[in-house]
């Protein structure tokens, strides 16, 4: 094992964790927005809505995300004129666009789903009161279902984050240069990926173990009025 490759590869990864960084949290944040509502739509006594927001789900929870990002990514070159008609096209042919679109699109299935047994696990009793109360659903939901439900929710939404963490890797099969991406470079210019990737492995390691702990702590700070022992762990 050459020592030498693994210390001279040490900061060109690091450079590269910001993209990553870029990457996930947008990717996260957006998919957030978009899983409550659909959440929200899996719900509804609506069925067309709710057969929508399901065919949804499925399909991006049940094809894998590297075929999702070539989708968008190729796929949209084969409707330039379409695109361009519409204004599209100058998003559409930057790499990075495709990469959070796909990233984002994939976390909001991902999410809906847990959002949705949040929801699910608020006894139906607390809707009641509220409406007793006079609170209008919007009220209802935003002051007192969502933060219960978000609070039981946030252990398997934080698995998902870092999840992502690790799904971010896939942009680089789009010409993105994030950590893995500039592995993979280092790694045509010394033909040594072992090395390499040792080293790219230990940034996403420490970076998901500083995520796990802000979710645990996170988790602790959320469950703090419940009674001792019921706080969950991860």
């Amino acid at each position: 094992m050459d020592l030498t490759t693994m210390q001279d590869s040490i900061l060109p990864l690091l450079s590269a964790l910001p993209n990553t960084l870029m990457l996930t949290f947008v990717s996260v944040f957006i998919g957030f927005c978009l899983a409550i509502p659909f959440a929200l739509g899996r719900l509804s006594k609506n069925k067309l809505i709710a057969q929508a927001c399901y065919a949804y789900v499925y399909f991006f929870r049940s094809t894998p995300l590297l075929v999702q990002i070539f989708l968008i990514y190729y796929g949209s070159g084969q409707f330039v004129k379409a695109l361009e008609a519409v204004g599209l096209w100058h998003f559409f042919r930057e790499p990075w666009f495709c990469a959070i679109l796909a990233l984002s699109l994939n976390t909001a299935a991902y999410v809906c789903e847990i959002i949705r047994g949040g929801i699910l696990s608020i006894p139906k009793g607390q809707w009641e009161a509220g409406q007793v109360l006079g609170l209008s659903r919007f009220d209802l939901f935003v002051q007192v279902i969502f933060p219960q439900a978000f609070r039981q929710a946030l252990p398997a939404y934080g698995n998902e984050v870092i999840i992502m963490v690790k799904a971010s890797s896939l942009a680089s099969t789009i010409t993105i240069l994030e950590v893995t991406g500039v592995a993979e470079k280092l790694i045509a210019e010394t033909f040594q990926p072992l090395e390499i990737f040792i080293v790219a492995g230990s940034i996403y390691l420490s970076l998901n173990f500083v995520l796990s702990q802000l979710f645990h702590l996170l988790e602790k700070r959320l469950n703090r009025y419940l009674p001792h022992g019921a706080t969950r762990t991860n």
